[in-house]
């Protein structure tokens, strides 16, 4: 990838997007990390971030509401050129019927990854390789939300498999915004010393525990983190997930090509290019989050981590 000859501006709109990926040098921006789901789940999703209940603990209005078409042609407009789905499971017998659908969804949608999840479930030992064998892109786990255990048993067929696949698999498994028993980086570190070659994305680079989930990136081979939200005005005064530390910063830029970036589009209370423009303004904390980073993080890392180009 060729380097920018013009500096990159941070974008304070989203009209503002293509131009600041031009400047970057690059094709357009590649983000894992967007979800897109069933109508009826996408609704109950949605409630559950208007109501600010347990999970949540907090405000926090949805920004792009519209349908599945105006999203995707929100995202086209701005140059995502390439974009998860990102299902995940919350109860046993799910991950069947939502990966059917984010299946039908990526064929019918060029520019969507082929995104699956997976669930402690008996079944996960025959879908999982299934789906990896068919060709699905990306996995989504969310600990938080399905309140399980990274190494339950049950799981260690599918890690088995997925790790020896090399497909990523985007995890949320910090405490933020609301944690639980099964956040933290302490259940995907036994999960990564029994499979040291799963390729991770760990999202929100694992706030509120940024220092510990840096310790797993920068240990285990294959483990990424991703930017989702995180530096945003809107997370950062979140008291449970914070600011991440500038005194982490340097650690962030020795990982070098294992940061990828991530939006949480839709539901996100801010417009998209606030991510953007937040890890612009890197730059003036930590020298070596620069254009190049901007590069790597938008997209040659998930590039290369998705299609290994």
């Amino acid at each position: 990838m060729s380097g920018a000859t013009v500096p990159a501006v941070p974008p304070r709109t989203d009209e503002d997007v293509p131009a600041f990926w031009r400047a970057l040098g690059l094709p357009g921006l590649y983000d894992v990390h967007v979800h897109f789901l069933p109508p009826r789940i996408q609704r109950a999703v949605w409630a559950v971030f208007d109501d600010a209940g347990p999970k949540i603990g907090r405000p926090w209005p949805i920004r792009y509401r519209g349908s599945v078409q105006e999203r995707v042609e929100h995202l086209r407009a701005m140059g995502v050129r390439r974009f998860g789905t990102l299902p995940y499971a919350h109860k046993p017998g799910v991950a069947t019927f939502l990966n059917d659908w984010a299946r039908t969804f990526a064929g019918e949608v060029p520019e969507a990854l082929w995104s699956a999840t997976l669930y402690p479930e008996p079944e996960a030992a025959r879908y999982v390789p299934d789906l990896v064998a068919a060709g699905a892109q990306v996995w989504k786990v969310h600990v938080q939300v399905g309140e399980f255990a990274l190494d339950d048993p049950l799981l260690d067929p599918a890690w088995e498999v997925l790790a020896a696949a090399g497909t990523p698999v985007v995890v949320h498994a910090g405490s933020g915004p609301v944690g639980n028993a099964f956040t933290g980086p302490v259940p995907l570190r036994r999960v990564l010393e029994r499979h040291p070659l799963l390729t991770v994305v760990v999202a929100h680079l694992g706030a509120p525990e940024y220092a510990g989930f840096l310790d797993l990136a920068e240990r285990f081979e294959r483990t990424h983190l991703d930017t989702t939200m995180v530096w945003t005005d809107f997370f950062s005064a979140i008291e449970e997930a914070g600011a991440f530390p500038d005194d982490l910063l340097p650690r962030l830029a020795d990982l070098g090509p294992k940061v990828l970036l991530g939006s949480d589009f839709p539901t996100i209370p801010y417009p998209y290019a606030h991510q953007l423009e937040a890890l612009a303004r890197l730059r003036d904390r930590e020298p070596r989050l620069d254009d190049a980073w901007l590069r790597q993080v938008c997209w040659e890392t998930p590039r290369r981590l998705v299609e290994g180009a």
